[in-house]
């Protein structure tokens, strides 16, 4: 891992040992749920990891070969981490590499530098690992130190494995998060499935504008009830409007049908995060938006093997005028608290850090995919703070499908934290005092406080 200079090693000793709040990611509850361990190295470094697998597909590499899309009882787990460690080169000088680094030496404790000629030795020291007790899910939880994790749910997800992981007696804290973009966007494919099961499940008539909305508060609630504090909405272009009661009843029944055009699809979308403004703060459910990206890109990847295959890629976004109408409509309430993501990092000083110094409901959320990494946190702090001060930032969270890079990626933003601190000492803009105050605080406080969990402070 980066090498500190002395103020910020001083700094990061403070912070180094932090438990951690994982507030926001896409792991899998059911690993908590069974806590079976996990099957092979492949599966549990390559497979669930796009910041891996898109590396290697870029250089040529089917993903067929890296077990994406195969069954398991299909794919050669050796081969495919053979396959991986023959191109460990290619991630030089990425953040997967340094997380990668962190794994095998301080969860895997792994002493052997990756490459071919060391992969088996490697893969079979992992899987004698993963079969102890010490490697499955629960103990690794432990092991990490973690207090809470939240997933990423699905609105009609019927939250078995929560459940599962509730009525088993283990005390690790996993709690989802309301993602009810299927049930809002019609232009998502599973639009139309998902509205029925939604009707299903609420009892409601959902081609009606009014009983739609209270099936959503319905699901809100049992959210609510299962732990969540938050709700997470994939915007690719940050747009937000009011509509009459009439023409959001027409464009809402003729959504139901499947037959709006891709003008009204957002029109109507954005007619409908200004609701999940207002519901928010109602029940006081932090609102998550991630905005700035074009999904699915390839459609060669989207028709063979689905969405979420590395090929989403950043956007220009225009917030200002996006959030403009839920902002005049809901964002001087002090109940509402929303959290902004963005890839497109030219908005932060321009943007996102004046909104946040003005607007009480917004917090700008930390580097998000492609910016998290050392040099994207250090540009994030340089380009918000002066604006938005510190305390309208939403802390850290990881946002990850591979479990054991949770504690590397949270390490990094403590290493960033301490460079950034130390930086402000030096340049005189605050004493050490501060630093020492503030560092813990952005490196695990801010987070329960920008997501309203409950539990201790560090301090």
């Amino acid at each position: 891992m980066t090498h500190l200079p002395p103020q910020a090693q001083a700094i990061y000793e403070t912070v180094q040992g932090l438990s951690i709040i994982s507030p926001h990611g896409h792991c899998d509850p059911s690993w908590w749920a069974d806590d079976l361990p996990f099957p092979d190295p492949a599966e549990l470094l390559i497979i669930p990891d796009h910041y891996v697998f898109r590396m290697l597909y870029s250089q040529g590499i089917p993903l067929q070969k890296l077990g994406v899309g195969v069954a398991r009882q299909d794919r050669n787990p050796r081969e495919i981490f053979r396959l991986f460690a023959s191109n460990w080169h290619l991630f030089l000088g990425t953040p997967s590499r340094g997380w990668l680094n962190h794994t095998f030496r301080n969860l895997l404790e792994i002493e052997t530098p990756l490459c071919a000629d060391t992969s088996d030795a490697i893969f079979d020291q992992i899987c004698q690992k993963i079969q102890s007790p010490d490697f499955r899910p629960r103990a690794l939880f432990d092991r990490m130190n973690i207090d809470v994790l939240a997933t990423t749910d699905a609105a009609t997800d019927q939250l078995s494995t929560h459940s599962a992981i509730h009525a088993s007696g283990w005390t690790g804290r996993i709690i989802p998060t309301f993602r009810p973009d299927d049930i809002l966007n019609p232009a998502r494919p599973s639009y139309a499935s998902s509205l029925q099961e939604l009707a299903e499940q609420t009892g409601e008539d959902v081609t009606e504008y009014a009983a739609f909305l209270r099936a959503i508060s319905k699901r809100r609630e049992f959210f609510r009830q299962m732990g969540a504090t938050a709700t997470d909405h994939d915007v690719p272009i940050p747009i937000t409007n009011w509509l009459s009661k009439s023409e959001i009843n027409d464009l809402h029944a003729r959504a139901s049908l499947g037959t709006l055009n891709e003008d009204e699809c957002t029109r109507y979308y954005g007619h409908l995060l200004i609701e999940m403004a207002q519901m928010a703060a109602d029940d006081g459910m932090v609102m998550q938006i991630h905005a700035g990206s074009r999904r699915n890109t390839n459609p060669a990847l989207m028709s063979q093997f689905g969405p979420d295959m590395g090929a989403d890629i950043p956007l220009a976004v225009n917030w200002v005028d996006g959030l403009q109408d839920l902002l005049a409509r809901v964002g001087n309430d002090p109940k509402l608290q929303i959290l902004l993501f963005t890839l497109d990092e030219s908005t932060y000083a321009r943007e996102l850090a004046p909104m946040a110094g003005h607007w009480p409901c917004l917090r700008i959320g930390p580097p998000w995919w492609f910016h998290d990494s050392l040099n994207g946190m250090r540009r994030y702090f340089d380009n918000v703070v002066e604006t938005a001060g510190y305390f309208n930032l939403a802390g850290f969270n990881d946002d990850t499908r591979a479990f054991l890079s949770i504690p590397a990626r949270h390490d990094t933003w403590r290493r960033a934290v301490s460079i950034h601190l130390a930086d402000q000492i030096e340049r005189g803009a605050m004493v050490q005092s501060d630093a020492l105050r503030l560092a813990p605080y952005l490196c695990r406080d801010q987070a329960i406080d920008a997501y309203r969990l409950p539990g201790e402070r560090s301090a």
